[in-house]
């Protein structure tokens, strides 16, 4: 897919690409410079390109631990989707926990919202409702040992925490054990903390007709040790999207198998 019309043609957004606006919504502990290979495929192929920063993660400087509701962590997605001009659809791609903030986009602002991908992320309709919403949605990693996390106790340390992050030398292992290496050190310098009470608390009680009209696509990763392929199967099974592609990947394939994942949201797009 060549660029149309050189630089020029990436900046003024001209070609067949230039009303696709691609959103991308990071995991926990991320950041938007998570995608930085599927943004670059994607501006070189003269697509238009945000990616977020939610409330407390990659450059955003609020403390992760005073952040306590969900509401609260999303915001800078919701104010995003608030500013987009009415006659404006964007296409939301969410990672891992980042599925939570994009099925609320999908609760608030449907009619902005052309399509919703899910790539090894959290899909429930309603967020975290029941005990069954977290077995599938919420990641296990208690195969690891129990002593995987870094957490934080913003409201004291008899109190729940406040905050988790995978600690280095669990990192690769678990999130990035197909990437190449330089990505994960990128990742060990750069992930942060993540604000576990906010998102667990993600409950999404709106209409259910405006979170029905968005057409969805789930990415599976075949080789993932945070949402595992047999959740990532359950939350397919009991919120069927539009359809399920399948990458040979770790939880992070943006990393892993980016050409891949790019081609994915690229048909995608042109699919729905």
């Amino acid at each position: 897919m060549g660029v149309m019309g050189g630089e020029e043609g990436i900046e003024e957004g001209r070609g067949s690409k230039e009303q696709e606006h691609f959103v991308l919504i990071h995991g926990i502990g991320g950041g938007g410079w998570c995608w930085y290979k599927i943004r670059c495929l994607m501006e070189n192929s003269g697509y238009k390109v945000s990616c977020l920063d939610l409330k407390g993660a990659g450059i955003d400087q609020s403390d992760v631990d005073s952040i306590l509701s969900f509401d609260d962590y999303n915001k800078p997605l919701m104010d995003f989707m608030s500013s987009l001009p009415d006659n404006e659809q964007v296409i939301l791609v969410g990672h891992s926990a980042g599925g939570l903030s994009v099925t609320q986009a999908c609760h608030k602002f449907a009619n902005k919202i052309r399509l919703a991908v899910y790539v090894a992320a959290t899909m429930l309709k309603f967020g975290f409702l029941t005990d069954q919403d977290l077995k599938q949605g919420a990641p296990d990693l208690s195969e690891f040992g129990d002593d995987v996390y870094k957490l934080g106790f913003g409201l004291g340390a008899d109190k729940p925490p406040t905050s988790a992050l995978v600690k280095k030398e669990y990192q690769r292992k678990i999130i990035y054990q197909l990437s190449p290496h330089e990505d994960s050190t990128l990742a060990e310098m750069l992930l942060r903390a993540g604000p576990v009470q906010a998102l667990t608390s993600a409950r999404f009680n709106n209409n259910e007709e405006e979170v029905e009209k968005v057409a969805r696509v789930y990415i599976r990763t075949r080789h993932d040790n945070v949402i595992k392929a047999e959740q990532q199967e359950a939350m397919i099974k009991s919120w069927p999207p539009c359809t399920v592609y399948e990458l040979d990947s770790d939880h992070s394939p943006f990393f892993s198998t980016p050409f891949l994942l790019f081609g994915f949201l690229v048909k995608a797009a042109a699919t729905f």
